[in-house]
């Protein structure tokens, strides 16, 4: 009843109107319908057809032409930054690959002295040191380290000792600070910022000489190839441990080398040495890793930005043609009418 009481005053106010009140006599049909909006609504089955047939036409014309043609922009627009983005990787990479092959005849031999020291596990505070990088977009270069650094701190602290951290990068205490952030000591960050050097790992080793630690492992990513890196756990020879070796085990370790003058005399200064070699060497793997890794996720993301784009026009052109065949028919039908 109230349907067929809407179609007559719809009919009445129609027919009853000129043209020219409210600019088209549709607008003021419009307008005047409103007011019997209350008691058409007033069925509650009726306000239920009502909307859920403008639900269905909003969810028909959801993926308009102007919609699909928004949606083509952004995937191309997606499309160029990533290519940029990889550009940008394999230009920085050349240049961090270059830096490490120069500096790894410096630090091998180093780190091969100091591996000739025997290892005893004891218990007491074990420093884990995160090499990650400030910048994200590069696969699983920096999640790697934290899980490797989380799972090594709970597994310390569930055997009774304490674990703290200390690391370079952003992304790895942003990471670890949510459940980890009162085992923090110092974390430097924005290195990348400025060209690295072996004067920033100095300072870092005098941070790390200033905590003094018991024990120190290092989480880092090892450079294998350009498509290819191993994220790795090594323990660092600490002052503390040196100094609590067995004297025999360390002597016949160090009398393969000739220092000048005695080993004893120049060991603290050939320790912080030893630190910041360790620290120049990882950094510079860490950023080759992080570029071959941010390459290859750049050019991942343009791969499926372009599939995303070719489903997407596949859509938008189908859509188009349908329009225009809609509207050729309706040309047709009205001059057959005519």
């Amino acid at each position: 009843r109230n349907v067929a009481w809407a179609q007559a005053i719809w009919l009445k106010i129609e027919h009853s109107i000129p043209r020219q009140a409210c600019g088209t006599r549709d607008t003021a049909c419009i307008r005047i319908a409103a007011m019997f909006s209350m008691r058409l609504f007033g069925n509650p089955a009726f306000k239920s057809a009502v909307t859920c047939s403008v639900d269905a036409q909003q969810t028909r014309n959801v993926a308009s032409l102007k919609v699909l043609k928004a949606r083509m922009r952004s995937f191309n627009n997606m499309k160029k930054i990533t290519k940029s983005m990889k550009m940008v990787a394999a230009s920085k990479l050349k240049k961090d690959e270059m830096r490490m092959l120069t500096c790894m005849p410096f630090v091998k031999p180093v780190q091969d002295l100091f591996a000739r020291l025997p290892r005893e596990d004891k218990p007491g505070t074990t420093i884990y040191f995160g090499v990650t990088s400030d910048k994200g977009l590069c696969g699983g270069v920096n999640s790697a380290i934290a899980k490797m650094c989380r799972r090594g701190m709970a597994a310390d602290e569930a055997a009774g000792n304490a674990a703290k951290y200390m690391g370079i990068g952003a992304k790895g205490s942003a990471a670890l600070k949510r459940f980890y952030g009162d085992r923090f000591t110092t974390v430097f960050e924005e290195c990348a910022k400025v060209p690295w050097t072996f004067g920033a790992a100095s300072i870092i080793a005098e941070k790390v000489i200033a905590a003094n630690p018991s024990k120190m492992k290092v989480c880092s990513n090892k450079f294998r190839s350009l498509v290819a890196y191993e994220t790795q756990m090594a323990q660092v020879v600490t002052l503390n441990e040196a100094m609590t070796m067995d004297r025999a085990e360390f002597s016949k370790a160090m009398d393969v080398y000739s220092f000048e003058p005695s080993i004893y005399e120049v060991w603290n200064d050939l320790h912080e040495f030893y630190y910041a070699t360790v620290i120049h060497g990882l950094y510079l793997e860490g950023a080759v890793s992080e570029q071959s890794s941010r390459m290859a996720a750049m050019e991942s993301a343009s791969k499926n930005a372009n599939e995303m784009l070719e489903k997407v026009s596949l859509v938008y052109n189908r859509a188009r043609q349908a329009k225009i065949t809609t509207e050729l028919c309706e040309i047709i039908s009205g001059a057959s009418a005519v």
